[in-house]
């Protein structure tokens, strides 16, 4: 499954389409230049335990890194994700 990206310099997302549907999708918003808020991530229920929430993660973390971003996670999924690893990701913390 290919994650997805779009932004359009104030919010973006990173999503996967089954069938031309978005079937899981993590939403942000840019908080300045260099921040970005992850506010929402929703994955569809046929696609549920299959790790698809860490796909976008991945594709986050990866889109942040690049852009040498910071991000907050106000989403309940990323936080959860974030706190746990946070030694691991604390160069893209805000």
């Amino acid at each position: 499954m290919e994650v997805k990206h779009f932004d359009n310099e104030k919010k973006g997302a990173f999503y996967i389409e089954i069938e031309n549907i978005k079937a899981a999708e993590m939403t942000y918003t840019h908080a300045g230049p260099n921040k970005i808020i992850i506010d929402h991530t929703e994955v569809n229920d046929a696609l549920k335990g299959q790790g698809i929430g860490y796909k976008l993660i991945d594709a986050a973390i990866a889109y942040i890194r690049a852009n040498d971003l910071k991000v907050i996670p106000l989403c309940p999924f990323a936080n959860a994700f974030f706190k746990k690893r946070a030694t691991e990701y604390s160069d893209i913390l805000a």
